[in-house]
Formats: structure tokens, C-alpha cells, sequence
């Protein structure tokens, strides 16, 4: 597969997962750019290593890190993104989709050309995608919101109520209505 993202335009509104990588995996190689804020870029010929110490939205991208460990910005680490890792964005199309992890009551966000896509979830644009993410992680988090309404099994309540946000267009006011006491 060849990527349409290289070296000259992987920088230009994009959005990317990059993979946390060990300083191992860049002894022997040299720096081909630094940027204004200070991040570091070896550029290959599978793709790209970034050493920063920001994430998220990086400039016109949004830049996520995966990472084995509990990453906080301004702590420095590396990340590798292959060139088909980089998708187009924008700020006005319907490019993101939400996954989230009951186990782990945590909730991300990716792109809808990613191979994890799964064609059911609803695609919103980067802000609709954002207030999504805010109401789910207070679900995910607290008990609060579920104070007057009736269920009978809370996590599977939960789960309902996070899927429906997930996959239709429905209201987080819309779905409660129909459990109100």
C-alpha cells in the first residue's frame, strides 16, 4: 500500500496514532528536523520516530500516543508512525469515531479511515466528537447521572446508555428520557 503522506506533507493537518518506541530504536539515527517547539523528527524511508514532550493536538494535527505506560505531557518520549498511519483531516467533516473500554472505563477517539473502524459507530466531526467524549467519560466515571433514573443492572445500564451515545445521533438527554422514573 502506498501512503500518500512522506516527509513533505505528514505535518499538514493530519491525524495520527503514533506507537511509543524505546531510545533503542534510535541510536544509530540522526535528527533530519527540529521544530519551533522543540520536537525532534528522524524521517525513513517506513516512516517517521517523533522525540517530544507534547501530545494531542499538535499545530493544524492531532497527534495521539500510544503508549505502555501512563504518558503525561512534558515528559518526553518517542513515538513511531509508519507513513500509512496519517490520515486527512479537517475541522468541518465527519471524521472520527469513539471506542471505548468498559474494563478499563476509558474512552478514545479515532479516525474513520483507521482499520478499526468497525462501519457501525457514528462519525462526528472533531468537536461533536469532543462533547461526546465529555459526557462519556463522566459515565464512565461516576454514578451521579443515574441518581433518578430506573435500571436494573448498573454496568449493563451504563453500557446501553454509552452504546446509544456511540452508535446513533441521539441526545444523552434523549436516551435518559426513556428511564426516567
Amino acid at each position: 500500500m502506498i501512503s500518500k503522506f512522506n516527509k513533505n506533507n505528514f505535518h499538514n493537518y493530519t491525524f495520527c496514532v503514533w506507537n511509543q518506541v524505546d531510545l533503542d530504536e534510535i541510536k544509530n539515527l540522526k535528527i533530519s528536523f527540529k521544530s519551533k517547539s522543540g520536537s525532534a523528527y528522524i524521517i525513513t524511508k517506513n516512516g517517521v520516530f517523533r522525540i517530544s514532550n507534547h501530545w494531542g493536538r499538535v499545530a493544524n494535527c492531532r497527534w495521539k500516543l500510544q503508549s505502555s505506560t501512563n504518558y503525561k505531557n512534558q515528559n518526553t518520549v518517542i513515538g513511531f508512525a509508519n507513513w500509512n498511519d496519517f490520515y486527512q483531516i479537517d475541522d468541518t467533516s465527519k471524521l472520527y469515531f469513539i471506542k471505548v473500554n468498559f474494563d478499563e472505563k476509558s474512552v478514545d477517539y479515532l479516525h474513520k479511515d483507521s482499520n478499526l473502524y468497525d462501519q457501525k459507530a457514528i462519525v462526528r466531526t472533531a468537536i461533536e466528537t469532543s462533547k461526546i467524549i465529555k459526557i462519556i467519560t463522566v459515565l464512565l466515571k461516576e454514578t451521579s447521572w443515574a441518581k433518578h433514573l430506573v435500571f436494573q443492572d448498573f454496568d449493563q445500564f451504563q453500557k446501553e446508555i454509552i452504546n446509544e451515545l456511540i452508535y446513533t445521533d441521539k441526545t444523552f438527554i434523549e436516551i435518559k428520557r426513556k428511564f426516567l422514573q
